[in-house]
């Protein structure tokens, strides 16, 4: 049988749908034998029960965190693997960065109820971490929100039409996060003896416009050790981008690592499954070995 990794899943400690426990026994369905959960600025999911129940059903679990970073242009992901997750210097900073989030829901939420929408502040403040989506998500389920959408979109958007129209920077809703560099998160990581990988590439050219030598820039400012190049992207028209070639060739020309990860979030019948099973991005064995290698030396 064919070994199945997936390094980038969220659960509903940051805004996955998916508890860990349910990551797990997913993984276990589809014959996904290696996974990283990686929620947004949190290590929550790795307590010691799960990394037992992983090891009982038989999956590899590498510990690893999504931390969201700022740059002048636009938002960065950075992914840190094998990671101590119980590091109290790194817990501190991850715990700064989820209360910068709070603040942040307040302000959004009073932009948003200016606009006529109305948001369940209580509820979302009380996950683990907040995010752009988790708002979004509230807002677009509200019943009392339907004829507000209707008269500002024309229609009822999904969660990416509204955050791109209303929430992101240069939008009526948007306000500015306090949050970490790139190269800031990077060392965040290091200290907790983890390995520094640029979350998908592809998305910075589709969100943002960035080059490809604009985001080799931001590679090197923060001296990531690789790239998430295998990855299936979503554009705000719901079309599958695979770049994972050029991604590859990149990383090759760089003298980058590569990972791979599905950025699982829940089951949408759009994006990728744990495990991309159903996508055509294939790692042959010796690659998924040096993948591996890469990461937990």
């Amino acid at each position: 049988m064919k070994s199945k990794i997936d390094l980038h899943i969220h659960t509903t400690c940051s805004d996955g749908s998916l508890s860990p426990r349910e990551v797990i026994d997913e993984a276990v369905r589809l014959e996904v034998s290696c996974i990283a959960i990686a929620d947004h600025d949190t290590v929550e999911a790795y307590h010691e029960e799960l990394i037992q129940y992983a090891h009982e059903k038989g999956i590899k679990l590498i510990p690893a965190v999504e931390i969201s970073t700022k740059i002048k242009k636009c938002g960065i992901h950075v992914l840190g693997y094998n990671i101590d997750v119980k590091n109290p210097t790194f817990l501190k900073e991850l715990s700064t960065l989820k209360n910068a989030r709070q603040v942040y829901l307040k302000q959004v939420a009073k932009k948003l109820e200016a606009l006529g929408y109305q948001v369940d502040i209580d509820k979302l403040s009380k996950l683990e971490t907040v995010t752009k989506a988790h708002i979004a998500k509230d807002i677009i389920t509200k019943e009392q929100n339907r004829n507000q959408l209707e008269h500002d979109f024309g229609h009822l958007p999904n969660q990416g039409e509204f955050i791109e129209a209303i929430m992101n920077e240069g939008c009526p809703a948007y306000v500015e996060k306090k949050t970490v560099t790139p190269k800031e998160a990077a060392k965040m990581i290091r200290k907790a003896g983890g390995k520094v990988v640029l979350a998908h590439p592809v998305s910075y050219r589709y969100e943002d416009n960035l080059s490809p030598q604009e985001i080799l820039e931001i590679i090197q400012e923060m001296q990531a050790d690789g790239i998430e190049s295998n990855y299936i992207y979503i554009d705000k028209n719901q079309q599958k981008i695979d770049e994972s070639d050029f991604w590859n060739q990149f990383a090759q020309t760089h003298h980058l690592k590569t990972t791979i990860g599905s950025d699982f979030h829940c089951k949408d019948n759009l994006h990728p499954e744990i495990g991309l099973i159903q996508e055509n991005i294939h790692l042959s064995e010796p690659e998924i070995h040096n993948m591996l290698e890469f990461l937990e030396k």
